[in-house]
């Protein structure tokens, strides 16, 4: 993993001459945050040594390099999912070639299914925890300690200090943000009504089907995290509503927007 990581890196290197202080992972529906960026370099997956290649619709395929505002950032245009067939270590790779090109501060966004009745289709989430029901770790195995610790304090996995900003930033603009827990389960398939009465259960306010795997890794090598999640759909035990893939990337794509500001101003100000 070490010498496949910076393979990856001196490639990257090589191509581009720069050195991201934020990372993206852009999630279903949401990759047009690449607008708000004055993008220098563009790599496609399917370029770059040792990357899996996204095959979610929804999902572009490209490491986006450039500024927000003065701030460096490469945004990844799709993320990579277990249920994809890839193992975790796959999943995750992008997070760790992300560290070693200098990345300090990680900005996941993802969408989801709510079971917190305060949330509707199109609500805003700020994660604050994550509960993890993945079937597999992307630790599992030797530890490599040149990444990081064999056993990860996850007390704070998501930025207080990032959550405290965002919620400024929401303030200011007028944008509702819920704060919330954010389960993760293996997918592809959306949730039967009793998966969603045991996310609730739980002690959950939504679940998908991403994340968890990157934000552990992320802290494994002590990047700071701060993660947010679109309602796609609510898993209103009682009463469930038809969900499919295109339903979940146009109610993304509706709370784009303000999603895309709370980044941006975040980006900027933090």
């Amino acid at each position: 993993m070490w010498e496949q990581v910076h393979e990856t890196v001196n490639f990257i290197q090589k191509s581009t001459g720069f050195a991201p202080e934020y990372g993206i992972i852009l999630g279903s529906g949401l990759g047009s945050f690449t607008e708000d960026i004055q993008i220098e370099h563009t790599l496609p997956y399917s370029e770059i040594p040792n990357f899996p290649i996204s095959t979610v619709q929804g999902h572009q395929g490209a490491l986006v390099f450039g500024t927000v505002g003065t701030k460096k950032v490469v945004a990844m245009q799709g993320r990579f999912h277990y249920y994809e067939g890839y193992d975790m270590k796959q999943v995750t790779f992008p997070v760790r070639v992300m560290k070693y090109l200098g990345v300090t501060k990680l900005i996941v966004s993802n969408a989801s299914g709510g079971v917190n009745p305060a949330y509707e289709v199109g609500s805003i989430v700020v994660i604050k925890d994550h509960i993890n029901l993945m079937p597999e770790h992307p630790l599992r195995g030797k530890n490599d300690e040149r990444f990081g610790p064999r056993f990860v304090n996850m007390s704070e996995p998501y930025s207080k200090e990032m959550i405290r900003q965002a919620k400024e930033i929401a303030i200011q603009n007028q944008i509702t943000l819920h704060e919330g827990v954010y389960l993760g389960l293996q997918g592809p398939t959306f949730e039967t009504l009793s998966e969603y009465r045991m996310v609730k259960i739980l002690g959950a306010d939504c679940v998908g089907m991403s994340t968890v795997p990157e934000v552990i890794v992320a802290r494994h090598m002590e990047l700071e995290t701060f993660g947010l999640s679109v309602i796609t759909d609510m898993g209103d035990e009682e009463n469930i509503e038809e969900v499919n893939h295109e339903e979940v990337l146009k109610a993304a794509q509706k709370a784009e927007p303000h999603v895309r500001l709370l980044i941006r101003e975040l980006i900027k100000q933090y």
